[in-house]
């Protein structure tokens, strides 16, 4: 597909205003128009005032209407006939508003849109290149031209932080947290309850070893026997 081509476009302000399924064949193979081959078929056809319903058993180069919505938008396919049931398309043109034009195909869209990436990208670097600044002593830092610049970018940033989102985008994030959810149910660790008996074992384990603690001295036995240590003799005595 010529580059060259993708840029074109025609159209013939008489018929515009009367452009229907019936004569839009008609209209897109005016001599004028720079996309119509007149090799094709459809021209021998013409040229022999025949039925353009014998491209079927025909070969070679020939147009077809692909498809129509009316009023506004028809869409043609150029195409190579091998046979009655082998076609080859070669090109799709579609005619909006009464105006012509071809229709990329695949490898001019991605070469379009990575081409146009590539520039958006290139200018942010060299965008923000041109505000970094380095110092031996002080390091890298940002700085912009001036304060209104700094503070347009700063706006910028919160308000785009502060964007509200759509119903579409909220109910769509709840309907994937709810399933989330269902699929990932939360397990919740189980509290032992105060009515168990074995629980209230435990708390009278627990209020024994407390009274065990806080034992007296009044407790112990009266025995001259049992000396106590000698830190807390010393203790005694003081």
């Amino acid at each position: 597909m010529a580059a060259d081509t993708l840029s074109l476009s025609w159209h013939d302000p008489a018929w515009i205003h009367i452009l229907n399924p019936s004569n839009v064949m008609d209209y897109f193979s005016d001599k004028n128009n720079p996309f119509y081959d007149r090799t094709c078929n459809n021209e021998i056809i013409k040229m022999q005032r025949g039925n353009q319903e014998q491209l079927g058993n025909m070969t070679g180069l020939e147009y077809i209407l692909l498809h129509v919505q009316e009023p506004i938008l028809y869409v043609i396919r150029k195409q190579h006939r091998h046979s009655q049931s082998q076609v080859a398309p070669l090109a799709d043109y579609y005619i909006i508003a009464g105006i012509v034009y071809q229709a990329p195909d695949l490898g001019s869209v991605i070469s379009s849109r990575l081409l146009n990436t590539t520039h958006a990208l290139e200018s942010a670097f060299e965008e923000a290149n041109g505000f970094s600044k380095y110092h031996p002593s002080k390091g890298y830092w940002w700085e912009f031209k001036d304060h209104k610049q700094t503070e347009e970018l700063l706006q910028k940033d919160k308000k785009k932080k502060e964007e509200p989102s759509s119903i579409f985008q909220r109910q769509r994030v709840d309907v994937l947290l709810a399933e989330l959810s269902r699929k990932y149910p939360v397990k919740y660790t189980s509290v032992p309850s105060a009515d168990k008996p074995a629980e209230e074992g435990q708390n009278e384990q627990v209020k024994v070893e407390i009274k065990t603690e806080k034992k007296d001295e009044n407790s112990l036995p009266q025995n001259n026997s049992m000396k106590p240590p000698p830190e807390k003799k010393a203790k005694m005595l003081r």
